[in-house]
């Protein structure tokens, strides 16, 4: 089956950690700390390949992981950042968020290439945190996360024109006359299983794109035959071409088989009726003079005011120059631009939880508790049994104003501030905002 839809998972790659180490050798004293930072790690990016026209390779990996940045090293040594992966996808490719559904990106028109998932910044080394009152500090920055995320990818074909119709109508035959496409072609119902394209060139060095769009029969929009997965890629078509048997060569009327698939565009969106639309009326060389002129009439007489009604033989190669130069005509009316698809999903909300706000509580008079991502990754790479590694927190809660914050919620000498598992007393001698002491939770 043709591959037009994939879900995958993707995953940036993780900071790495900066490093501890301090500088002793023979004749340099006081060499102090030189542990260097960690390396970035490696963005998800996608990219337009104009030779894909599948998704077919998201079928076999489903997993894409860039590479995590590495430690930094003795010696302010800087840690080599990890590679970016590139994932190249067809153009008409969308990015949705797979449990939102929401659509992250459109990759077609100037959209060529996309930054998905930046990789985690590399942590400071131990060299970044001395000072006058810390010269030997033994604590580094780890690196930042991985962001991490589901896709769902969705292939809708690039065409300025589509054709539509029933099984054996003759949409392929066109399509190879026409064009420098070569379908399948043969006398059975779902000849064509997968949207083919074709450049069509007219005289004066014009051409456009046209799709063969298979498998629309009655209920196709509610699953019957090969379903509603093909309609889809009509969307992005700036003109359509319903191509019916005039000849009705399987006992069909071309008006009921124009009327049915008018009903499924609407069942599916019914903006796609408002697209100019051309009738191509096939096989013409099947039929008589007289024939030709009551059935064409009958066409003209339901559907003139809306829509040409073009008589074309594929097999003949008959009325196809003057059907392509109508085509032409309507794609000059409506324009040049394809449809582009908005975006829908803020990418800046992945990964980003250290930009979350900091939750903050007083269950009771004299107890505040203070929650979040943020303070809690500092408490993790924090030692707070060192009076160093305390002091370096107590400065952290000063910068972030928790201690401001916490003082407009009623924080008074004395009272307790629990931080996940850390319970604190504080004490403001000496105009310190700050807690003076720990006492650990059992």
């Amino acid at each position: 089956m043709f591959a037009d839809t994939a879900k995958i998972f993707v995953k940036s790659g993780k900071g790495g950690d900066g490093h501890v180490s301090f500088r002793r050798e023979l004749y340099v004293p006081a060499g102090g700390p030189d542990g260097g930072d960690g390396g970035k790690g490696g963005d998800i990016i996608f990219e337009v390949d104009s030779g894909l026209n599948t998704l077919e390779d998201f079928r076999h990996k489903r997993k894409y992981t860039a590479e995590p940045g590495r430690e930094g090293g003795g010696k302010r040594m800087h840690g080599r950042s990890g590679r970016d992966l590139v994932i190249r996808v067809p153009e008409g490719t969308i990015l949705r968020e797979d449990e939102s559904g929401k659509i992250i990106a459109d990759m077609s028109g100037e959209n060529r290439r996309l930054l998905l998932l930046r990789g985690g910044k590399g942590g400071l080394g131990n060299m970044h945190f001395a000072t006058p009152a810390m010269q030997a500090p033994k604590y580094a920055q780890p690196g930042q996360d991985s962001r991490e995320l589901w896709l769902r990818l969705e292939l809708r074909v690039i065409a300025d024109v589509g054709l539509l119709g029933f099984p054996n109508a003759g949409k392929s035959s066109l399509l190879s006359m026409c064009s420098n496409a070569r379908p399948e072609i043969a006398n059975y119902h779902f000849t064509t299983l997968t949207p083919q394209l074709g450049v069509v060139g007219l005289k004066g060095d014009r051409s456009f794109v046209m799709a063969d769009i298979p498998g629309l029969i009655e209920g196709a929009s509610e699953g019957v035959g090969l379903g509603y997965q093909f309609l889809r890629h009509i969307e992005r078509c700036r003109v359509l071409i319903h191509v019916v048997d005039l000849a009705g060569t399987e006992g069909r009327d071309p008006a009921e088989d124009i009327e049915t698939l008018r009903r499924e565009l609407r069942s599916y969106d019914e903006h796609l009726l408002e697209r100019p639309m051309l009738i191509a009326a096939n096989k013409v060389d099947l039929l008589s003079a007289e024939e030709e002129r009551e059935r064409l009439d009958i066409l003209r007489e339901k559907y003139g005011d809306r829509m040409e009604v073009c008589p074309i033989s594929a097999a003949a190669n008959t009325g196809i120059g003057e059907l392509l130069e109508e085509a032409w005509r309507l794609l000059e009316r409506a324009g040049r631009e394809r449809r582009v698809y908005e975006s829908e999903f803020d990418l800046s909300s992945i990964g980003n939880e250290e930009l979350l706000p900091l939750e903050y509580g007083n269950p009771k008079p004299g107890f505040f508790t203070v929650e979040g991502p943020k303070i809690e990754k500092m408490l993790g790479y924090t030692n707070l049994e060192s009076e160093k590694g305390f002091a370096f927190f107590q400065r952290f809660m000063e910068e972030q104003g928790i201690i401001k914050r916490l003082k407009r919620m009623g924080l008074k000498e004395g009272d307790s501030i629990r931080i996940y598992g850390h319970e604190f007393e504080y004490l403001d001698s000496e105009g310190d905002d700050f807690p003076a002491s720990e006492k650990e939770e059992e």
